[in-house]
């Protein structure tokens, strides 16, 4: 089905389904510890040996040797797998730096070695025998230090992009701020680790995986092992958090599939915690500039914003510059990232990637312009609202209700009771301020198939290889199909993560509900025309209802018209160009009050609240679920989260969730969610966007703006820790 013309009336819009606030299908399993994890896998991979990675020791350099034989006579050593015997290895599409070391190393930690036994402790301990020596190179770690190396990244064929005269309109303009902030390197610290389970049959190699993008990976491990993509089988139907590190291949899937081919048997494979920091991917730090100019009434006439961040050597930059090219108007505009070559472990997506760090810096800029214009911070943005993207004016919005949220969240929030003046509001021991940030994110939408059976019980099976990273994707395509069909969810079996099943968009960037549902959409579609036809009926006449179809005074049951056999159709939504015609983007909200301890400077969050509008919301409990989890990840980007990178051995410190810290229950008060009622014909025929990443984004600015309302300390280098409030709060 090809989406090239704005949705109209559809079987989604009777919401008898679709919308509802369903309780998460898979739940049951999870919770009483029946869905089946990679690592967990005994019954489909049985007598599984164990393997265990040893990581670079170095950042950068050659491997002159590496002497196994001690480790090889261990007790239950199967095989030891390096460079040198695993034969040639290719380089996916979407890894900046090889999976397996050797013997250039290119990062610290990168895999060099994997022991595999028949027991974890076995393979732990022989891997502690193993000896590389290194020929350590010199080099680069520091951000800052590498800021004048760094090169522009190309937008098209130019260094930035630009509108009207940024330098004349922010020289001539009244009021002006001109500020730098920096966002910390940080670390996914999913739940489950990154985890697989390879095995051979003959040729073919089968992989349980934990990864978001099933034909990703499937297509780049095929490239990396040298082998036909026909040939490989990924299996991923349960995933234990993600947040973007899950998008790629990584190097315990590799190793697991050379491990397993080595000794002939099944072989599974988790990274260790302290490798996930440095040998998987990570969100880069960022340093960036902000110039606003305005007029004396508030009006936003110059408006630049300019990002560097770091990668090895082949691999982007973290696009912080993104949503201040759309969230407020502006004649005079210019953005540029720019991107330094690091020896640091690879750089790539996590969590709402550019918009999240982006925000940071930008909707604290933003209240910094408010201040000194001596306007209130939400009045401020609201001024500066537009209809129509900034860069191309001739192009609007397809929704956008910016303006919307701001007004209803300031009122749900009690927002006029803020003081305008920081420092002026006690309770106790507790200095207590509000905060307020914009969220914005681009919606999304990717190619997305699946295939749809009518079973002759009348029930309905969905297969499709999107995976669920505890987003509630089980539910929502259930719940899509149920709408189609005219069955009750429970009537409905969804079968997810599985590379022999029709390819997906997969889980990531807030494009996975709004173009999963779409492809499920577009197979239930064809699977009505043919039922309605099965059933002697008139298609574009058929209304499939409680179980039943019928059209023109005839009602026939799905389950007469599947008697004889299932019935199968299977399709994909491909989209055209209206996201070119029309700017389709999420808004949101964010409020935050907090207090900060007059003596210590410790800060405590003690409300929340998110008013998002991303299009028709599927299902308004797991999307809840989706925004609280978000702004839980924005209180620990303001608050704590910081690789810190030693700069003399090029690694990140804190590899662990002992010293790399994330918000607890502890950490988190009431958390409120508001989603305006809203859909968007010219995203999909759900009408939906996706609101995973927008709950993220703007959330450390508010902390960040209430950490000043209440105390007057202005901090740009993120995360706010109470060693950078201590020497200015005010006298005990």
């Amino acid at each position: 089905m090809k989406f090239t013309k704005p949705a109209t009336t559809n079987p989604i819009d009777q919401m008898k389904v679709v919308g509802q606030p369903l309780d998460r299908i898979d739940g049951p399993l999870k919770t009483t510890g029946q869905a089946p994890y990679a690592y967990e896998q005994h019954e489909a991979a049985p007598n599984a040996a164990y393997g265990y990675v040893i990581g670079a020791a170095i950042p950068k350099g050659r491997i002159r040797v590496i002497e196994s034989a001690a480790a090889g006579k261990a007790p239950g050593v199967l095989a030891i797998v390096t460079y040198e015997n695993a034969g040639r290895l290719g380089k996916g599409k979407f890894n900046t730096a090889h999976l397996v070391a050797g013997p250039e190393v290119q990062h610290y930690h990168q895999a060099v070695a994997l022991v595999v036994a028949e027991t974890f402790e076995q393979a732990r301990a022989a891997a502690a025998l193993v000896r590389v020596d290194y020929e350590a190179a010199s080099g680069a770690f520091d951000l800052k230090a590498a800021m004048t190396a760094a090169k522009p990244v190309k937008s098209g064929n130019k260094d930035e992009d630009r509108t009207g005269n940024f330098e004349s309109a922010f020289a001539s303009a009244p009021v002006k701020l001109d500020a730098t902030y920096s966002t910390p390197d940080q670390s996914h610290a999913m739940m489950e680790p990154f985890a697989s389970i390879a095995s051979w049959t003959g040729d073919q190699l089968t992989v349980w995986i934990s990864n978001q993008m099933i034909d990703w990976t499937r297509t780049d491990l095929a490239t990396t092992l040298g082998m036909p993509k026909e040939k490989v089988r990924l299996v991923s139907p349960y995933i234990g958090g993600g947040f973007g590190g899950k998008l790629f291949l990584r190097s315990e899937t590799v190793l697991a599939a050379l491990g397993a081919k080595a000794v002939k048997r099944s072989v599974k494979v988790t990274l260790q915690r302290p490798l996930i920091a440095n040998n998987t991917t990570h969100r880069p730090a960022t340093i960036q500039r902000i110039r606003i100019g305005a007029s004396r009434e508030g009006r936003i006439t110059a408006i630049a914003h300019e990002s560097w961040s770091g990668d090895l050597a082949g691999g982007g930059p973290e696009a912080a510059v993104a949503q201040t090219r759309l969230l407020y108007a502006g004649a005079n505009r210019l953005t540029r990232m720019m991107l330094a070559t690091l020896d640091l472990p690879e750089g790539n997506a996590m969590r709402a990637p550019g918009e999240a760090p982006g925000l940071m810096a930008l909707e604290v800029a933003i209240d910094e312009m408010a201040e000194k214009l001596k306007m209130d911070p939400v009045t401020f943005r609201v001024l500066n609202d537009t209809t129509v993207d900034p860069e191309h004016r001739d192009r609007k919005f397809s929704q956008r209700r910016l303006v919307e949220c701001l007004r209803q969240g300031a009122r749900q929030f009690g927002w006029d009771q803020r003081s305008a003046q920081p420092g002026a509001r006690r309770d106790g021991r507790w200095l207590v301020g509000m905060g307020v940030a914009a969220a914005f994110r681009n919606n999304i939408v990717l190619k997305s198939g699946a295939r749809v059976r009518l079973e002759p019980d009348g029930t309905v099976t969905v297969e499709t290889d999107m995976t669920d990273i505890g987003t509630g994707s089980y539910t929502i395509i259930a719940q899509t199909a149920a709408e189609m069909l005219g069955v009750a969810v429970e009537r409905v079996k969804v079968r997810l993560g599985d590379s022999a099943f029709p390819v997906s968009a997969g889980s990531g960037g807030q494009f996975g509900a709004n173009s999963a549902t779409s492809g499920v959409y577009a197979a239930c579609v064809r699977l009505r025309e043919q039922i309605a036809r099965q059933a002697g009926l008139d298609p574009a006449a058929a209304d499939f209802s409680g179980g039943q179809v019928r059209a023109g005074g005839k009602t026939v049951a799905l389950s007469t018209v599947a008697a004889s056999g299932a019935i199968t159709a299977e399709d994909s939504i491909e989209f055209g160009d209206l996201d070119k015609k029309f700017q389709q983007s999420t808004f949101g909200a964010h409020f935050v009050e907090v207090g900060v301890d007059v003596a210590t400077g410790e800060v405590r969050v003690r409300r929340m609240l998110a008013v998002c509008a991303a299009g028709r919301i599927l299902n308004p409990k797991t999307a809840r679920s989706q925004v609280i989890g978000a702004m839980t990840m924005g209180v620990g980007g303001a608050l704590m989260e910081h690789l810190v990178v030693d700069q003399r051995l090029g690694f990140f410190v804190n590899h662990d969730l002992a010293g790399y810290e994330v918000p607890v229950h502890a950490d988190i008060p009431h958390q409120e969610v508001i989603f305006l009622d809203e859909t968007d014909p010219m995203s999909s025929p759900m009408k939906a966007k996706g609101i995973g990443e927008l709950g993220l984004c703007g959330v450390g600015a508010a902390v960040a703006n209430a950490i000043h309302n209440a105390t007057g300390i202005r901090t740009r280098d993120y995360p706010v820790t109470l060693d950078k409030l201590l020497a200015q709060l005010p006298a005990v």
